[in-house]
């Protein structure tokens, strides 16, 4: 039951029924005359699915979950943004995050006037469950674990992430956006034991889409429910639908993509570690590597100065003089390595 939890206007809230809610199918031959469409376009003229059928049908198949335990977003953060939207009240509620992790949670948190209590890591970038739970209180609505998380690159410990999940009475959020790296099972095969769990997961990392802005929340039918009904009507293009739908018909390619990520990433961090101005390269579940070097500012700007780009993260908590790099194609990797061969014999 999680009624309490959620937002008494929410609760109550009447959604907006759009034409494509009232009439669900129709054929080439269907006469459609009830959306205020233009009649001309080629199939662009007509609104897309508002629950993404087709597209939900084809996760359910390749991820293992039912389709109505699926929620799609314009990337991950509409997801995230519906938490607070859903649960949380503003100026009155509060959330708990991890911190360093994925900066758009607390950016979620300001943008909907609801504070948000960071919990540091620990050195090692693991967490204590004690500590989450320590900051909670009454109207502590959610708690954001990114696993592996960003911008550390390593999972959380499972009996800790279990800890929470047995005692914490609000949302547990669980962001999976680069599970597809690392051997650990998913927490998507257990939603039936914990219905308060929401799982996030993404198009923009191992199915190599960015672009589209596709993410995807897995939980209980009634939290996909709850979703649906807050979510703007059509939130997912047919364009975006349509392209979802091409990629998820080859799952093998995006597999061996990955292996081959999974590759380069043990060779770069090799590499890395053979080099003077690397201090430290962290162990990574993740698409990336966070690297500890000399002078992380002056390293980042002479890289930026040989046109590669990677991430500057020294003025993140716990993070001092780190850069997180990307893993890239072999060719980029190279590129890399042999520009900080150049620094580092300067």
């Amino acid at each position: 039951m999680i009624e309490k939890l959620i937002r008494p206007n929410i609760l109550s809230l009447a959604p907006y029924s759009c034409a494509r809610d009232e009439f669900k199918g129709g054929n080439a031959e269907t006469v459609f005359l009830d959306a205020n469409e233009s009649p001309f376009g080629e199939g662009l003229n007509r609104y897309p699915d508002p629950l993404q059928r087709e597209v939900k049908s084809r996760i359910s198949e390749i991820k293992g979950i039912a389709a109505e335990k699926i929620f799609l977003g314009n990337g991950s953060d509409e997801a995230i943004d519906l938490i607070f939207r859903v649960f949380c009240r503003p100026a009155i509620d509060n959330v708990i995050v991890l911190t360093p992790s994925y900066g758009m949670y607390e950016v979620c948190a300001n943008i909907n006037d609801v504070e948000c209590r960071l919990v540091p890591l620990q050195e090692d970038y693991s967490f204590r469950a004690d500590d989450v739970l320590a900051a909670a209180d009454e109207r502590t609505k959610a708690v954001f674990l990114c696993s592996p998380n960003n911008p550390t690159g390593n999972l959380l410990p499972n009996e800790e992430i279990e800890k929470v999940l047995k005692n914490f009475q609000g949302i547990t959020i669980i962001d999976e956006a680069y599970i597809d790296f690392c051997a650990d099972a998913t927490w998507r095969k257990r939603l039936e034991e914990y219905p308060r769990l929401v799982i996030l997961s993404t198009f923009s990392k191992a199915w190599a889409a960015a672009g589209v802005r596709l993410g995807m929340a897995f939980a209980s039918e009634e939290i996909i429910k709850l979703f649906n009904k807050v979510k703007y009507p059509y939130n997912i293009n047919i364009l975006t639908q349509q392209k979802a739908l091409e990629i998820l018909e080859n799952p093998e390619k995006i597999q061996q993509e990955v292996a081959l990520i999974l590759s380069e990433r043990q060779r770069l961090q090799e590499e890395l570690e053979q080099l003077p101005i690397v201090k430290k390269v962290f162990p990574s579940d993740a698409n990336f590597l966070l690297v500890r070097v000399e002078n992380a500012p002056e390293t980042y700007l002479r890289l930026a100065e040989s046109n590669i780009i990677v991430r500057n993260r020294h003025r993140v908590m716990l993070c001092k003089d780190c850069l997180r790099i990307t893993i890239g194609i072999p060719e980029e990797n190279n590129q890399l390595i042999q520009n900080l061969q150049e620094i580092s014999a300067l």
